[in-house]
Order: structure tokens, then sequence, then C-alpha cells
């Protein structure tokens, strides 16, 4: 703190201040080093998060573009209202395929109609 200083000599607080200067050298290298670890971790988190969001983004296209190949080989189905498309929307996480990327295509499956025993028959001999 200062107060024991006055019976020293210039040597002596020029040792001090040495001493206090490497100590202080080391405490700035050892913060130095955190930091920079902590930089180094938080960029390969970064580098990661990319690349799930670059698979993430290959895979929410990949989804769209299948839909609009159902869309494309189905259109009676819409007709029909078996695939309901949505309006026009905002939407912060859209992706755009190329096409009207709004789209949103739903289909659903439904139990095919059971035939008679009789009319399998026929069906079997017309075949």
């Amino acid at each position: 703190m200062g107060e024991e200083l006055y019976g020293l000599t210039v040597k002596d607080l020029q040792n001090l201040e040495n001493q206090l200067e490497m100590s202080l050298r080391g405490v700035r290298m050892t913060k130095e080093q955190i930091l920079t670890d902590e930089i180094q971790k938080l960029n390969r988190k970064e580098n990661l998060m990319h690349q799930e969001n670059v698979e993430l983004y290959k895979k929410v296209n990949l989804v769209r573009r299948e839909n609009m190949e159902l869309y494309k080989k189905f259109p009676e189905l819409m007709a029909q209202g078996m695939i309901a498309l949505t309006a026009k929307k905002q939407n912060p996480y859209c992706f755009s395929t190329g096409e009207d990327s709004f789209v949103n295509i739903h289909l659903q499956l439904s139990q095919p109609e059971q035939q008679s025993h009789e009319e399998q028959e026929r069906a079997t001999r017309s075949g």
C-alpha cells in the first residue's frame, strides 16, 4: 500500500517496482489466455451452429421441393380439397425454392374402399 516504503533504498524500490510489473504481466497474460480460449471456444460453437443451420436449410428446401413435386403430380387432389394450400402469409423462416415458396401442401391418407369378394374375382379375371 506504500505505507512502509520510507526506509527502503532506491535499489529496493526499483526491485519492488520490477516485482510488481512482473506480477502484473503474469496476471495480464493469464487474463489474455483465458479470453483467447473463450473466443476460440465461441468460434468453434459458431461454426457448428452455422453447419447445423446449413443442414437444416437444405432439409427445409428438400421438403419444399418434394411438396411442390407432389402438388404438380396431383393437382386433381388439390381441386377436390384433399390438398390444402395456405394463402401467402408472412413467415420469417420462409426459404425460397424458386417456386411459390408460400405453398404448404398437406396430404391425407384414406383407407382404400373394401371390394366385395365377387368384385375382386371379376377384377382378377378381367385383369
